[in-house]
């Protein structure tokens, strides 16, 4: 991993760090329950934005690298169709946003956001 994406990792756990120790403080009398709450809910945030991060660093590594789009059924090449918005949803229920490519196979007849 490059140093600047170790940073941002970094930055990002004392950030998860930091908002438990408040969370903390402001809820000194809460229950073991409550507290396994509010962990997950942090670390849901965190797995999240990790999430974006490696799937914009792989896209980005793959536009350097200049790779074209290959249909994941045929092989063939696919036909890009510009970039789209893609929502989705994480396993802590966390509501991520990406921008990918999204391609189109001729032969398939199917378009799809390739894996990356």
């Amino acid at each position: 991993m490059q140093e600047d994406k170790k940073a941002q990792w970094e930055q990002l756990a004392c950030e998860v760090l930091s908002g438990m120790k408040e969370w903390q403080s402001q809820h000194p009398q809460a229950t073991f329950a409550e507290i396994e709450e509010a962990i997950e809910e942090q670390v849901a945030k965190m797995r999240a934005r990790m999430l974006e991060d490696v799937v914009r660093w792989r896209e980005v590594e793959a536009r350097e690298g200049e790779q074209q789009m290959r249909c994941n059924a045929c092989g063939g090449v696919l036909q890009e169709r510009g970039r789209q918005v893609r929502h989705l949803t994480t396993q802590g229920n966390q509501q991520i946003e990406l921008e990918r490519s999204y391609g189109y196979c001729a032969t398939c007849r199917v378009g799809f956001f390739p894996s990356g």
